[in-house]
């Protein structure tokens, strides 16, 4: 998946954990929601944790 830089084995691993014979679009809404928030909550915290960092180096 070129477009998405990851690999295809990354690609079928998330298709998956959302997919969904029940859903009429092929996938969990939900669960596709939580994996997305889920990732958002992480990213923030990493970019919290730079901040934290720069604001260290900035003091010194």
């Amino acid at each position: 998946m070129e477009k998405l830089k990851i690999t295809q084995e990354e690609y079928d691993e998330l298709a998956a954990l959302i997919h969904s014979d029940s859903s009429p679009v092929g996938i969990d809404a939900k669960a596709t929601h939580i994996l997305i928030l889920k990732k958002l909550l992480d990213l923030e915290k990493r970019l919290q944790s730079i901040e934290d960092q720069l604001s260290g180096l900035q003091q010194q």
